[in-house]
């Protein structure tokens, strides 16, 4: 019978560049933000390690992970003192030892890389879905309608498809056949 092989080890084989973007970006997170924004930071490292030929192993991992936290902390308005945790997005430049117009630049890369767009549900925070319209928006019947307010059986099958993150509690849903004045 054949040796099997061992289980290869993931990180192992990740390129040296990667490996330390990812250690940049933990040890931000960690210190600055929290876990959520790791994970997003993660899936985005993740995304442009898988690329062919992956863009990461050219450059500084420092202009890396200050690019893709500062994707991340665009996308979630990191820099809206009304959001916990708050930070300019110069800061994140300055954290890495990047100069801003290169952080604002390497994230100005991945976003038209990626077409990823202010609220885009793909980068969001899921703490912050429920006040992000662009994730409850939806196609029916050639109408945009937020899906927070359709019944149950409409809600169920978006998320299903996958155009919703997942179905809301809601009190009373609003339904296009009932008319209320008629009580």
């Amino acid at each position: 019978m054949p040796k099997r092989k061992p289980a290869s080890n993931e990180n192992k084989d990740k390129p040296e560049a990667v490996k330390q973007i990812e250690q940049l970006i933990a040890d931000f997170c960690r210190e600055h933000l929290n876990d959520e924004y790791a994970e997003l930071c993660r899936r985005l490292t993740d995304k442009l390690a898988r690329k062919r030929p992956t863009p990461l192993i050219s450059g500084k991992p420092t202009t890396w992970a200050c690019g893709i936290v500062r994707t991340i902390g665009w996308v979630n308005f990191l820099d809206d003192r009304s959001n916990t945790p708050h930070m300019k997005l110069t800061a994140i430049d300055k954290a890495f030892g990047v100069a801003e117009s290169t952080g604002q630049g390497k994230s100005m890369l991945i976003r038209k890389m990626f077409n990823i767009k202010s609220m885009d549900i793909n980068w969001s925070l899921r703490s912050q879905n429920e006040s992000n319209p662009l994730a409850w928006m939806i196609d029916v019947g050639g109408l945009i309608i937020d899906a927070r307010f359709l019944k149950r059986e409409i809600q169920e099958e978006a998320l299903k498809q996958g155009l919703i993150p997942y179905i809301p509690e809601r009190p009373k849903p609003m339904h296009l056949d009932d008319d209320e004045d008629d009580e």
